[in-house]
């Protein structure tokens, strides 16, 4: 017994036997219907699949052989295959061997080799959503994410919308990873060269006006402009005498591009409100929150505040506990009660429940 069908004897699940999932003899026209069949099957089964090797001949020189791939083929850090994992990561590489093979000869496409045999377990079907070969935003769908962003709507409530549609999440067709690498990628295409060039055209020319303003940008590994973060001089003067305690709100958005509209704010000895600088960012993660509170601390001479105000969002919290190791963290009692309604259920009934809370909230 070779160590295939020694694998088959001990991990009947890894291979496919039906009938259905014979796709020796197969004929496809194109590349794309090619990897539509196998990526096909391999959500059936349960797993993802890679693009694997081209062969090339003729001339003029056509391709002749095309191969798919499991996607755990080939071994990362010299991972045992058969070693028991104390985490299941579906994307982990094992070194299986799973594949097919097309031969193309008058752009007719068959199937002249097909390996179904797995080394490692196979995604039950609970599981068969997170496989990324399986996971796509179709047109319609893209349509809706594009349309309830426009309307101001955040990536989470956007995808938990599609979600609830659809019944469960495995039915929504991906993940809500995939939804904000969408919105990301749309946003990437609106920001054209010419209106990223203007704010940067402008911070420089209030740059040459004010010698104390202050800017920083950060740009993707495209050179594409992502975020920005400016204050003036006044801004600088404001902070150095009332900036102990400090408002964040990133509930603003900006109508064409969608994004994120972050000031600093606080108020003065006579309570009129004071800004202390503001920003534009691409999106909320920890990432882009950690590059604009260690901005804004350069720009005011590393003076970190004394109280923080912010939405519950825990992307600004993790920024916030790595950048301002000094400051207390506190939650905005607005977003507190804005949110408060849809975690109390039936207490939004009780009218001394409500009494209470509202003491609470004084």
């Amino acid at each position: 017994m070779d160590i295939e069908d020694n694998e088959i004897a001990l991990f009947p699940n890894r291979v496919a036997d039906g009938e259905d999932d014979n796709l020796y003899g197969k004929i496809v026209s194109n590349e794309d219907e090619a990897y539509n069949l196998y990526n096909t099957y391999a959500l059936r089964v349960g797993f993802s699949v890679r693009r694997g090797r081209k062969r090339y001949s003729g001339k003029p020189i056509n391709i002749s052989q095309r191969e798919f791939v499991c996607s755990k083929e080939s071994i990362t850090n010299d991972e045992n295959p058969l070693e028991v994992k104390k985490v299941n990561r579906l994307e982990t590489r094992t070194g299986c061997k799973a594949f097919i093979q097309f031969n193309i000869e008058n752009d007719v496409w068959k199937v002249t080799n097909f390996k179904p045999t797995h080394n490692h377990d196979l995604a039950s079907p609970l599981e068969r959503h997170l496989l990324k070969s399986s996971r796509k935003i179709s047109k319609e769908k893209a349509g809706v994410i594009d349309t309830m962003k426009n309307a101001g709507l955040n990536t989470k409530d956007v995808y938990a919308y599609i979600s609830t549609e659809h019944g469960e999440d495995e039915n929504v067709g991906f993940l809500q990873k995939d939804c904000s690498n969408h919105v990301h990628r749309q946003k990437m295409v609106k920001v054209e060269a010419g209106d990223a060039q203007s704010p940067m055209n402008y911070l420089k020319k209030k740059k040459a006006e004010d010698p104390m303003f202050f800017y920083a940008v950060q740009v993707d590994q495209k050179n594409r402009l992502t975020n920005f973060f400016w204050r003036d001089g006044r801004s600088k003067i404001d902070y150095d005498s009332f900036g102990d305690v400090m408002i964040f709100d990133t509930t603003f958005r900006t109508n064409k591009y969608n994004l994120i509209c972050a000031p600093f704010v606080s108020v003065n000895h006579h309570w009129n409100n004071v800004m202390f600088g503001c920003a534009f960012l691409l999106d909320e993660t920890a990432a882009s929150f950690k590059w604009l509170f260690q901005s804004f601390l350069e720009s005011m001479g590393n003076r970190e505040p004394q109280a923080i105000f912010t939405d519950q969002d825990a992307a600004m919290a993790k920024a916030i506990r790595e950048v301002f190791k000094t400051t207390k963290h506190r939650l905005c009692l607005w977003h507190i009660s804005k949110n408060a309604p849809s975690h109390l259920g039936h207490l939004n009934g009780d009218s001394d429940f409500q009494v209470l809370w509202n003491k609470c909230c004084t």
